[in-house]
């Protein structure tokens, strides 16, 4: 440290310099930089991927009712008795009476995933307090349906999942 006044050099513990007698003032500590950490700069992960996820989870609700009515659709018609005109696969005419009972199965399973499906990414888009617990779930479920189900399960418990996660969605979610 050194005296202000003439330049001599002084401890820091002196409050006066000894060769002028100017009162020795303590250098201030730096200011803080007037701009925050590059690192700091950075939105969340939650924040970051909401949106997107949201609409992942829409689309992937369109992709569940299309491909359950497509479904209907094969079991529909592979369900008819004389399925090509009389054609004989095995050694009996071609018609499963059996598949036509699956119709309502697979039109319910279809109705309630792209339900959840939407839910989830309305939830989501409108940042519900609700939808982060609502989206781990469905994901978890949807880590079943191989391969687009698994990767956005996957998507959904990286982004929602850590614990650091769910203070992020709190302080964001719209609580009105």
């Amino acid at each position: 440290m050194v005296c202000q006044a003439c330049g001599n050099p002084v401890s820091p513990e002196v409050r006066f310099c000894p060769g002028c007698g100017a009162q020795v003032v303590a250098a201030a500590p730096a200011p803080p930089p007037a701009y925050p950490p590059v690192y700091a700069m950075r939105t969340p992960r939650v924040q970051r991927n909401l949106q997107l996820l949201g609409i992942l989870w829409c689309l992937f609700g369109a992709y569940r009712i299309v491909s359950g009515l497509i479904g209907m659709f094969v079991l529909r018609v592979m369900s008819f008795r004389s399925f090509g005109g009389g054609w004989e696969w095995g050694g009996h005419l071609n018609g499963a009476p059996w598949m036509a009972a699956l119709l309502p199965i697979i039109a319910m399973v279809s109705v309630v995933t792209a339900f959840l499906a939407f839910l989830v990414g309305f939830s989501l888009l409108r940042r519900k307090p609700w939808g982060r617990v609502l989206g781990i779930v469905v994901a978890i479920l949807g880590l079943l349906k191989f391969p687009i189900g698994t990767a956005l399960g996957i998507y959904t418990l990286w982004v929602l999942a850590p614990a650091e996660s769910g203070a992020e969605y709190e302080a964001i979610a719209d609580h009105s």
